[in-house]
């Protein structure tokens, strides 16, 4: 169960924040084998000067428009996937929304699979012991 955060500078439309989470979401199904209807994503915009990507690191140049997209998930994807998973998203938004690729800033956190709860205070996931 993907969650997903997704941080961007304030003033895009409801289109714009919909096909970044229709990405987003068709990649995780695709390259990480999410199931269908698992869906949980949270947008979060920022005025400009408390969204800050640094316009140089690793020699990747990135503008104002750059998003930043957490996503929490279980344990237990292999390296390949994670690439396959970060090349679909940048390549989608280029598609999409014309994003740049070089300002989409991914961050995987990966839990263990009883550390979710998605409802009547019950961890759906724990083993049963």
């Amino acid at each position: 169960m993907p969650l997903a955060r997704i941080s961007l500078v304030a003033g895009k439309s409801a289109d714009y924040r919909r096909a970044i989470g229709d990405v987003i979401y068709d990649a995780m199904i695709e390259t990480l084998k999410v199931p269908k209807d698992d869906r949980f994503q949270i947008f979060t915009e920022h005025a400009p000067d408390s969204h800050i990507a640094d316009e140089g690191y690793l020699g990747i140049r990135r503008t104002k428009d750059c998003i930043i997209i957490q996503l929490f998930l279980n344990q237990g994807r292999t390296v390949e996937q994670k690439k396959q998973f970060y090349r679909a998203v940048a390549d989608g938004l280029h598609q999409r929304i014309g994003l740049r690729r070089e300002d989409v800033f991914i961050g995987l956190v990966e839990v263990a699979k009883e550390n979710w709860s998605f409802g009547n205070g019950e961890a759906q996931y724990a083993d049963p012991g």
